[in-house]
């Protein structure tokens, strides 16, 4: 009955989607493009408020990756606004990348507020094709609330392995799909459709656990975790690191 209930949902949303699927057809989404930078930039000061303990504990051990030579370059996909570089360490060497064009006018302000980083490039690049990324060429790759929205999980992670080095790390902090027995699930799964277009993107079901798992790392280090004082629908969270 349940599960019933939460399909006739689910059309319901997507039929009031409509409009929006129609204009991102026909390109019309394309002004959302320019302000969803200033949109995420926002929520960034917010959200790492709530997560800084999690994000300072996923990064906590980053340093162990730098290389012979004691540097360390990392490459952040989907970067953003810079939400991370507050937690990198001191002196490495950021790579950033993202589809979006319009988020370099905020990514140069988190580059301004954190001077203990020295920064490469700004690559406008999906994960799926990072083609201007040498193979091993990058000591740590990081990916944060960014697998969520992608086209192709399983190819952004064989990019990332192509380009780490051999001992490398990728770090990640991913919002997932809920247990099925949740009423989180339940809201997930309606609210997806309206969240797509929200979001730039976003899909709320997806079990990213599963292609790290299946990933081919030589170490997983994979925990569950539910995020502090945000929407519920993003709540289930998964963060660690995978070396290669």
């Amino acid at each position: 009955m349940k599960t019933c209930l939460m399909r006739f949902c689910r059309l319901l949303c997507f039929a009031l989607t409509l409009p929006l699927h129609l204009m991102e057809v026909t390109g019309l989404c394309g002004a959302y493009k320019r302000l969803f930078p200033l949109l995420a930039y926002n929520i960034t000061f917010s959200y790492n408020d709530k997560m800084h303990k999690i994000k300072r504990d996923l990064f906590r051990n980053v340093g162990k990756f730098a290389n012979s030579n004691g540097t360390l370059r990392l490459l952040e996909i989907g970067c953003g606004s810079g939400a991370n570089f507050p937690f990198y360490p001191h002196g490495c060497t950021v790579i950033c990348t993202d589809p979006n064009p319009h988020f370099h006018r905020y990514l140069r302000r988190s580059m301004e507020a954190n001077k203990h980083l020295t920064y490469d490039k700004f690559i406008v690049a999906s994960g799926e094709d990072m083609k201007e990324v040498q193979d091993e060429s990058v000591d740590v790759v990081v990916c944060t609330l960014v697998l969520c929205s992608v086209r192709d999980v399983q190819q952004v992670i064989a990019e990332i392995r192509r380009v780490l080095r051999a001992g490398g790390a990728f770090y990640f902090l991913e919002h997932v799909v809920s247990d099925p027995s949740s009423w989180i699930y339940f809201f997930q799964h309606v609210l997806e459709p309206l969240w797509y277009y929200i979001g730039d993107g976003c899909m709320i079901t997806r079990a990213t656990w599963k292609d790290l798992e299946t990933a081919g790392f030589s170490e997983l280090h994979l925990k569950q975790i539910k995020a502090p004082d945000v929407t519920s629908v993003i709540r289930p969270h998964i963060m660690g690191y995978s070396i290669k």
